[in-house]
């Protein structure tokens, strides 16, 4: 009897111990999903809201959401592995709040800008540079075709040339220096202002960090469409899984 119970206790030690390693081998990543506004507010916030949620939640990721601007500080930032502004608009931090988020990527940090990141800050030189380009304008929201021009990670999701329903954006002050994943042709539908080349998602660094831009993301349906979001998803993996690159 007392050979059962000790064999018993090595199978429950060995057990528990292979739990506790696997454990260790899901590293904690916390997210900020920044959703502030201070002019137009997208009506499809909350459900962009869910899906990061539920991303996250499928890949073991704490994520926080929040709309208050005094969340941006030295010793807060440092928690976040990254920085989501979903449809953030218009002037959203104040001057303390700019330092430390940029203090916060040019040190290593990791942020992702989806649709109306680039309808923000438009006083701040500094974020005009690092968002890649400023929102000019848009015409309705319509089908367009999307092309490809990068095998990137993030955009693997996506065949070479495809065509989706959302908002699209032209863009002003873009920055020549981003690395450029995904065009759209203007060709394909009614309102396109930046002529044969124009850039719809891109990313490059900033200091030691990294940020990366998706222009859709105006509707609902965006958030439920599966290629989208597995672009959503792939962005942040790629993002978060590495320190320097």
């Amino acid at each position: 009897m007392k050979k059962i119970i000790a064999v018993v206790c090595v199978l429950f030690l060995m057990l528990s111990c292979g739990t506790t390693k696997k454990s260790t081998y899901l590293p904690k990543k916390d997210i900020l999903v920044f959703t502030k506004t201070n002019g137009y507010r997208h009506a499809s916030i909350e459900t962009g809201v869910t899906a990061l949620k539920e991303i996250a939640s499928e890949n073991h990721w704490a994520i926080k959401h929040s709309e208050d601007s005094l969340i941006f500080n030295s010793v807060n930032l440092k928690k976040y592995d990254l920085i989501v502004f979903l449809n953030t608009t218009g002037d959203i931090l104040g001057d303390e709040e700019q330092v430390a988020f940029q203090n916060y990527m040019e040190t290593g940090g990791k942020f992702f800008g989806i649709h109306a990141a680039s309808d923000t800050e438009y006083d701040w030189p500094w974020y005009g540079e690092f968002i890649g380009g400023y929102f000019v304008s848009h015409p309705k929201t319509q089908k367009a075709r999307i092309n490809k021009i990068d095998d990137h990670k993030t955009v693997k999701a996506f065949p070479k040339s495809f065509e989706r329903i959302d908002e699209w954006y032209n863009f002003k002050n873009l920055n020549p220096n981003v690395h450029v994943t995904l065009t759209l042709d203007e060709s394909s539908y009614e309102g396109g202002k930046n002529g044969v080349y124009h850039p719809h998602a891109w990313f490059h660094r900033v200091g030691d960090g990294e940020m990366y831009y998706t222009g859709g993301g105006h509707t609902d349906e965006s958030y439920t469409e599966p290629q989208f979001r597995q672009h959503l998803e792939d962005v942040m993996k790629w993002l978060i899984s590495y320190s320097n690159r």
